[in-house]
């Protein structure tokens, strides 16, 4: 596995396993994390594509049923990847016993035979602002790269300040009485595309369905982009409850959790697969539980409640497009917001 910008330097995550395997990473400029990681793609599949020339050139020295089932090996699963890198060691032996320049040039990239995964690691800054575009250029590629964005709503390294992805009603810098316009819809942006696996994931509201969607992008043959839900301490609540407050932005509608699977489509099934039910009456809750939301109650309570009926409002429009994606109908709930700006559920919509 190749890993962009997945740690901070001059630390790192990462390490082997007892084979001694494990992954290759590094860590790219802030603007540059998309055509870093789709620079490393190009470059495996420029090598892998030379290993099997070579294999395919050299059958008479290995063998044809080795070189077919190098050729030809599925490694869709980990079992099939961990056969194929035992087929290459079967390979070396081969190649041991010859001197030519093809059968050196063969060995040194035997190791790309084996499948190679690639993933991006970043945050909302990087993919929802400052380096969209090199993302939105890997998302229209239909290479097999897969992105993880970290989303803490706000350009958490470099002080706070607002992002395309910060929330309607939150104080972040440039931002400092509440931000007036909705977050950006990433994920149903990449899912117009059609041909991009796409997830969005909290893993304290839903860890198998946070499982499930990095298990679903892995497999998937083409582009991939999960989106998860990142407390940060800029949010301003004890990161003590963050699953707790992870669960609550789910269960109000202000994260919604969803799996876009293209490979659906030819079993005659709708790609959008929604996790999460119709938003509860619970985004006022989800907002006063952190101080970024908080700031404008205490400086502008008018102001904060039109925030609260306009995030509520949101959250039920969001769930009725992606509801009519999905292919299904479900009883809304219908919310309002009483003198006291607490959110009341008033009746079900069939």
């Amino acid at each position: 596995m190749l890993v962009d910008l997945g740690g901070n330097l001059p630390t790192t995550p990462y390490t082997t396993n007892r084979e001694g395997r494990g992954p290759a990473w590094a860590n790219s400029l802030f603007e540059d994390n998309a055509e870093f990681g789709l620079g490393l793609r190009l470059g495996v599949d420029s090598h892998t594509r030379a290993a099997r020339a070579l294999v395919e050139h050299q059958r008479g020295q290995i063998g044809d049923t080795l070189a077919g089932e190098l050729l030809h090996a599925d490694q869709s699963t980990q079992a099939g990847i961990q056969a194929q890198r035992e087929r290459v060691l079967a390979l070396r032996q081969a190649l041991s016993r010859l001197t030519t320049p093809e059968a050196r040039r063969l060995d040194a990239l035997a190791d790309y035979l084996v499948k190679k995964s690639v993933w991006l690691v970043g945050g909302d800054g990087w993919a929802y602002d400052i380096g969209y575009g090199g993302l939105d250029h890997i998302l229209a590629s239909q290479r097999d790269v897969n992105v993880l964005v970290l989303d803490t709503e706000v350009y958490s390294n470099t002080g706070g300040q607002q992002s395309k992805a910060t929330p309607l009603g939150a104080v972040a810098k440039f931002a400092a009485a509440g931000k007036t316009v909705p977050k950006k819809d990433l994920g149903l942006l990449a899912n117009m595309y059609g041909h991009v696996y796409v997830a969005r994931v909290a893993f304290g509201a839903k860890m198998p369905q946070t499982v499930q969607a990095f298990l679903e992008a892995e497999a998937y043959p083409g582009p991939s982009l999960i989106i998860a839900y990142s407390h940060c301490i800029a949010h301003g609540y004890d990161m003590a409850q963050g699953a707790a407050q992870q669960k609550m932005a789910v269960n109000s509608g202000v994260w919604p959790l969803f799996r876009f699977d293209p490979r659906r489509i030819a079993k005659g099934e709708p790609p959008l697969h929604l996790d999460y039910g119709p938003p509860k009456a619970q985004v006022a809750e989800y907002m006063r539980n952190e101080s970024r939301f908080r700031v404008v109650e205490r400086t502008d309570p008018v102001r904060f409640k039109q925030f609260l009926k306009e995030s509520q409002e949101a959250a039920q429009q969001r769930y009725a497009v992606y509801q009519q994606l999905a292919g299904i109908t479900v009883p809304q709930v219908k919310v309002t917001i009483d003198d006291q700006d607490t959110p009341a559920a008033v009746e079900s919509e069939e």
